[in-house]
């Protein structure tokens, strides 16, 4: 049985970091700002995009977090790391200018992503499934993050 109150808590949890983070990093400010490849897309794109994934996101969490699994412990601790390592990667790009290391940052955001990924289909197959579009976004994410790099 769905547990209303609890799925909403779970799907704000990624929603707020999302907004903590844009608010560390003054995103909305600082991408217009930079010389983009060609196959960036325009900046309104972004909000939109992040709030599917987080939203995912969060309705992934909740069919972990109700699990009985083993694995669950170790799920929800590398999920909140992913999550933290998110909320920070605005700060790094936009507000302090670290393109290179904002990369190397996606990098490890991936890494655990994929860690996220493989204990969630231990447990889930259908909440690790949900985070296959935020992987693939990572990805592209990455490659916009390097490509900004080498143009600025």
């Amino acid at each position: 049985m769905i547990k209303i109150k609890n799925l909403i808590i779970s799907i704000l949890i990624p929603l707020v970091a999302g907004i903590i983070g844009s608010l560390l990093g003054n995103a909305s400010q600082g991408f217009e700002e930079l010389i983009k490849p060609s196959f960036a897309p325009p900046g309104f794109i972004f909000p939109i995009v992040w709030t599917i994934l987080y939203i995912l996101m969060g309705i992934s969490f909740y069919i972990i977090y109700n699990s009985n699994s083993e694995y669950r412990k170790r799920a929800i601790i590398i999920y909140f790391i992913q999550l933290i390592l998110n909320m920070l990667w605005t700060l790094i790009f936009f507000r302090l200018n670290l393109l290179l290391f904002a990369f190397i940052w996606i990098i490890v955001m991936i890494i655990f992503v994929i860690l996220m990924i493989y204990y969630f289909y231990k447990i889930n197959k259908i909440s690790a499934f949900l985070q296959i579009p935020y992987l693939i976004w990572l990805i592209f994410a990455g490659i916009l993050n390097f490509s900004i790099y080498v143009l600025n």
